[in-house]
Parts: structure tokens; C-alpha cells; sequence
């Protein structure tokens, strides 16, 4: 998906921040704005937003990969929910914004692998703003600043029923906050990858940059990247 040139164009995006949900609740949500979009009740939306700590497996499910028993995860006060997007294992907790677009892909020229190049495209251009070299591994989707993976994706794209195409759900996870890898990371194989590790924005740069603030500096760049009019963060 390449940015948008002609500003007559642009769609419209219902972008907004959520400081801390549920993540039952955010589910919930998701499937309720997917039928509200497909039947053009509401616009695209973008939510972006904080979970309570949880563990959330999707379709490539490897119940290896989760390293703590029941007892380890409810005395961490941990929650796991096996759900309906594709990739394996992940974490996401206070101090990680997690992004959910809500789109909808037209079957016209649909091309699902360039959906996800494009939220990676959204990242990265975020972390070059800062001097952040981030980059693809062509194995594993995602976004990584040398070996670590700084944000996880998972999506699933929800075949419509009003018109041709797609609403996609689930989205990203973007780790902002410092040591978050020792907060909940250390209880899993992220994503089942073994070999590589994970980081932050604020352990690479040293900062203190909160995630609200991530938020409203990322929309421009998610914007931008898939064509959208910006529109101000509802907080």
C-alpha cells in the first residue's frame, strides 16, 4: 500500500486511544466495529490502546512456547486467551501500545502480504523520526531494530458480507516502555522465536516516552501509509 498524493482522495479514519482494556473487552469490541464496518454503519477505525497484562495465542499454536503454569500466571496476575488471529504466542501488557485497525480491504487488487509490509512500513517510519534503523526479517513478520524485535504482528482479515473484500482485525504491538521484556516476555518464546530477543523504545533510546504520547505521534505515519485524511486521536 503506497502513500497517498492526492489529498482529494484520502478516506476517513476513526482513530482513537484507550489508556488501559480489558482484552476481552477489546475482542469484543473488534467484532462488533467489523460488523458495524462491513455493513457501513461506521468508518474504518483505528484504536489504539493498552491491555492489563496478557498472554494471547493465535492459529500456530505451540502451548510450548508458554513457559509459566497456571498457578505462575495467576500469581502474576497474568491473563491467556486463546484467539482467532494468525501467528503464535505474544505478550501485551502497561507500557506496549497495541494498534487494531479496522479496514476494509476491497477484493479489487487485494494483496494481504502487502497489508502487513504496510503496518511494519508504519513502524518503522515512526522510529526513523528518532535515528531507529528498523528493518524486516523475511522469515518472521514483524518489525526488529538488529536482532530484537521492538513490534509484533497479528492479524486476521474477516471476509465480508455486505461487499467484496475484507475487514481486517487484530493488528500490532509496539513495546515502548523500558524492561518490558523482564515484565512478561520472560514467560514465553515470543512468537516461537528462540534465537532472537525483544526490545523497547525506551531501552534503545534511554527515554521515557509514554505510550499515549507514541500514540498520537504514530497516527500521522499510520495515515500517511494507508491513505487515510489524519484526523485528531480521540482520547
Amino acid at each position: 500500500m503506497a502513500d497517498a498524493n492526492n489529498a482529494n482522495s484520502l478516506k476517513q479514519l476513526d482513530a482513537r486511544y484507550i489508556r488501559l482494556l480489558e482484552y476481552a473487552d477489546a475482542w469484543e469490541l473488534q467484532k462488533a466495529y467489523v460488523k458495524q464496518i462491513d455493513r457501513e454503519e461506521r468508518q474504518e477505525t483505528l484504536l489504539l490502546l493498552q491491555h492489563p497484562p496478557t498472554y494471547t495465542m493465535g492459529s500456530d499454536k505451540h502451548p510450548e512456547h508458554l513457559l509459566l503454569g497456571e498457578a505462575e500466571l495467576k500469581e502474576r496476575g497474568i491473563s491467556l486467551f486463546q484467539i482467532d488471529r494468525g501467528g503464535d504466542i505474544t505478550y501485551h501488557g502497561p507500557g506496549q501500545l497495541v494498534g487494531y485497525p479496522l479496514l476494509y480491504l476491497d477484493a479489487a487488487g487485494l494483496d494481504l502480504h502487502a497489508y502487513l509490509r504496510s503496518l511494519e512500513q508504519v513502524i518503522m517510519n515512526w522510529l526513523a523520526e528518532y535515528g531507529i534503523e528498523a528493518g524486516r526479517k523475511p522469515e518472521y513478520t514483524g518489525v526488529w531494530v538488529g536482532d530484537q524485535k521492538i513490534a509484533a504482528i497479528g492479524v486476521k482479515f474477516n471476509k465480508a458480507r455486505h461487499r467484496r473484500g475484507f475487514i481486517t482485525s487484530h493488528g500490532f504491538a509496539l513495546n515502548v516502555k523500558a524492561g518490558i521484556a523482564a515484565d512478561g516476555f520472560s514467560g514465553i518464546i515470543p512468537c516461537g522465536i528462540e534465537q532472537y530477543g525483544v526490545t523497547s523504545f525506551n531501552d534503545l533510546t534511554g527515554g521515557c516516552l509514554s505510550v499515549e504520547e507514541t500514540a498520537s505521534q504514530l497516527l500521522p505515519h499510520f495515515a500517511k501509509v494507508f491513505g487515510y485524511e489524519l484526523a485528531a486521536l480521540i482520547k
